[in-house]
């Protein structure tokens, strides 16, 4: 298992991860797949922004990603993350490692906390940012309609360093 920052040629396989939790659940909030281009793209819009892949032997397992979380530039200190893995990999600590590894590549960008919206109800993933520091701070009743309901969106908020400058 290695992690590693994410390559032009990985992402036929971050969409075919995506498109799996798009088609079959209301963790992406997503109707349509997403091609590989579309998330290369949104990739290379923001540089400052990580993403990692996990690699276990020659298929990537996973992938961990920050995005901006508002447009305005006073939001710039804050970055929306997200962890997804293979539906064959689920259960072995690989979103784990991967958010760790995300996590401290955030924190070394300068990024001053991170958010997470999580679609209610998902324990195991409420779980993993428990395990990282998140709080809740808020939730957004039927934020989202997918595969027949109303779904509410949590929000979990990380500090990655104070705001004075340390």
């Amino acid at each position: 298992m290695s992690i590693r920052p994410v390559r032009d040629d990985d992402f036929d396989a971050i969409a075919a991860i995506t498109n799996h939790y798009i088609a079959t659940t209301a963790i992406h909030f997503a109707y349509e797949p997403v091609t590989a281009g579309e998330l290369a793209a949104l990739w290379r819009a923001h540089p400052k922004h990580p993403y990692l892949v996990l690699e276990d032997g020659a298929a990537i397992a996973g992938y961990a990603k920050a995005g901006v979380w508002r447009e305005r530039a006073a939001y710039q200190w804050t970055c929306e993350v997200g962890v997804y893995i293979a539906d064959d990999a689920r259960g072995r600590g690989l979103g784990t490692a991967l958010y760790a590894a995300l996590l401290d590549d955030c924190t070394r960008a300068g990024f001053r906390s991170a958010i997470a919206g999580i679609t209610l109800p998902n324990e195991a993933s409420i779980s993993l940012h428990d395990h990282f520091g998140f709080r809740a701070i808020g939730v957004v009743k039927e934020a989202g309609y997918k595969l027949g309901r109303w779904h509410d969106v949590a929000f979990f908020q990380k500090p990655l360093a104070r705001g004075d400058g340390s």
